[in-house]
């Protein structure tokens, strides 16, 4: 009877711990490089907290926030923008975050973007094109408009529009080094890139954009409403607080050489502790 008792004892503490225990948080991650390594960023944020969490791939991560497939995506805010409401003509990182957030489903909410972590398209030219232009922000691009000859590597999308101009259609490329091959020998004088690529080398300038000329693209997670607790919301948003662009592209160039994303996160991580 003894024996009987210690058991069933066992038995019930066993079973409190299985009714207590969190369940892991479905972090959505699409097929490109980029996509998983910030998933597995925003769940190395929630496992820094305590959080049980997992990394489920997709064609389609957004849609799995629908179908609860996913707790938590990270997007980028432009892209979702468009997602969610194509006819938006935000441009402004803050805007653009804002309007984006008035057009989530229900359901669905958004966490903090990270201010200085973006991947938006970036138009590249030569140094000596920059000094024949006079200038190095995209808003040059304005008055040359007629001249402009536009490659970009095949299957990106680059924008139909820079403020009042409008570009001829892209010539593709199969790669980044065949588009600054181009760049570089006169076939095309604009290099679509994007801010969290490399651009090339000290005869490219990447061209800044400080009057948001071309859609804002800052990294941000969505999450299913009222699923997650305040400590793992908390999680999520700091991680806006410590990436930025060029952090976000080293480790999309880890990953696309390689490197396991979860080890990448991380290591980065350690290096950027949260809450500090």
């Amino acid at each position: 009877m003894r024996r009987l008792a210690i058991a069933l004892v066992v038995l019930l503490i066993a079973g409190c711990g299985d009714q207590t225990a969190q369940p892991s948080i479905a972090v959505g991650a699409g097929p490109d490089p980029e996509s998983t390594l910030l998933a597995h960023v925003y769940a190395a944020a929630l496992r820094y907290y305590g959080s049980p969490v997992h990394v489920v791939s997709s064609k389609d991560p957004v849609a799995d926030l629908d179908t609860g497939d996913a707790k938590v995506v990270p997007g980028l805010t432009g892209r979702l923008l468009l997602r969610f409401d194509p006819t938006a003509t935000a441009r402004a990182d803050e805007q653009v975050y804002r309007t984006m957030i008035s057009s989530l489903p229900e359901g669905i909410a958004a966490g903090d973007y990270a201010q200085s972590a973006m991947d938006k398209p970036a138009p590249a030219i030569l140094e000596s094109t920059a000094k024949e232009w006079g200038g190095r922000d995209v808003a040059v691009l304005l008055g040359h408009c007629d001249k402009l000859t536009v490659g970009a590597v095949a299957g990106t999308h680059p924008p139909t529009a820079v403020g009042t101009c409008k570009p001829p259609a892209a010539r593709e490329y199969p790669d980044a080094a065949a588009l600054f091959a181009a760049l570089r020998s006169g076939r095309v004088n604009v290099a679509w890139t994007s801010t969290a690529a490399s651009g090339g080398k000290d005869d490219v300038v990447v061209l800044a954009d400080r009057t948001s000329l071309i859609l804002a693209e800052n990294v941000v997670p969505l999450y299913r409403r009222n699923e997650l607790t305040e400590r793992q919301v908390l999680a999520l948003n700091e991680i806006a607080g410590e990436l930025d662009t060029a952090a976000l592209a080293d480790m999309v160039r880890q990953v696309a050489g390689g490197a396991e994303a979860g080890a990448v996160a991380a290591a980065w991580l350690d290096a950027h502790p949260l809450g500090q």
